[in-house]
This record gives structure tokens, sequence and C-alpha cells, in this order.
């Protein structure tokens, strides 16, 4: 199979994340979009590094899941402080959180 076609598979998934990012208001989905973008990077960095042979790409997308892993973390922290609170869950409402 040629590389060419991970990386179709990786921009769709990546336009597919940012769309859901741009159109969705729920914070709980924004995340999941979050994510989809994150492994469509993923997914092209670990062709890019297997099509030039070197480890280079792998190692950034293991850095990459750590951070997104972290985004996670903190993310549904905030969420479970919003719902606590009963604050609005419509992320357009959401200008900051008053503490």
């Amino acid at each position: 199979m040629s590389m060419a076609w991970y990386l179709v598979v990786s921009a769709i998934i990546f336009a597919l994340g940012s769309a859901g990012v741009m159109v969705r208001r729920n914070p709980l989905v924004v995340l999941l979009c979050l994510e989809l973008m994150l492994n469509g990077a993923n997914l092209a960095l670990i062709t890019f590094a297997r099509m030039w042979g070197n480890g280079d790409g792998q190692i950034l997308a293991l850095i990459v899941m750590t951070v997104a892993a972290c985004e996670v973390c903190i993310g549904l922290g905030m969420i479970v402080a919003i719902y606590r609170r009963r604050l609005p869950i419509d992320v357009d409402e959401l200008r900051e959180l008053r503490g």
C-alpha cells in the first residue's frame, strides 16, 4: 500500500476533528474532536517516519500521545468542575471559569 493513502486518511481524520471543534458546542465532543486531530497528526508523523526510514517521527508521535493524555485529564477535570457548579454546558456561554 502506498504511503499516500496513509496521508489521505490522516488528512480526513484531521479534517473531521477540526470540523467537529468548530461546529459542536458540547465540551466533551470538542475534546473528542481534538483527540481526532491529534490522532490524524500522529498518523502523518508515523507515515513520514516510515517513508524516510528513521524513528524521529515515531518518537515525536509518542510525545504527542503523552500531551494528548495530559490534555484529556485536565479537560475532563474542568468539565467535572463545570458540572458540579451547575454552570451552563454550552461552550459559547463558558467564556471563563469563575472561581
